[in-house]
């Protein structure tokens, strides 16, 4: 059916083929090799997003965390103000009332003074 060269040209075809076949699979990259450095980049980066969203939330955490102390550093002082103001009135005014009964004075409101400052 086939000569012995017959046999040899095919053979040759089917090697120079393969040959062409190899030569471009490794101008373009394998396909398979392709997909699987695909897979690698997506599984990587995938890693590097979560790693990224991560490290974000730990940073407004601690952004939240810092902001929560520095008004609590603020309301304390706060409190420690308002707490001074209160206890400098109350001196002002034992001062003033013993000023007055030094004096033997009074300052003592009455129901006329209550009605207008009611009124205004």
């Amino acid at each position: 059916m086939f000569s012995l060269l017959d046999t040899l040209k095919m053979g040759a075809g089917i090697a120079a083929g393969l040959m062409l076949y190899h030569l471009y699979a490794v101008a373009i990259g394998y396909p398979s090799a392709a997909r699987e450095a695909r897979a690698g980049y997506i599984m990587l980066a995938e890693k590097t997003t979560a790693e990224a969203k991560a490290a974000e939330m730990e940073r407004q955490r601690d952004a939240a965390a810092e902001a929560t102390e520095e008004h609590r550093k603020r309301l304390k002082a706060a409190e420690a103000s308002e707490q001074a103001a209160r206890d400098t009135l109350e001196i002002e005014i034992q001062s003033y009332e013993l000023q007055l009964s030094e004096k033997n004075r009074a300052c003592a409101v009455t129901a006329a003074d209550r009605q207008w400052l009611l009124r205004h």
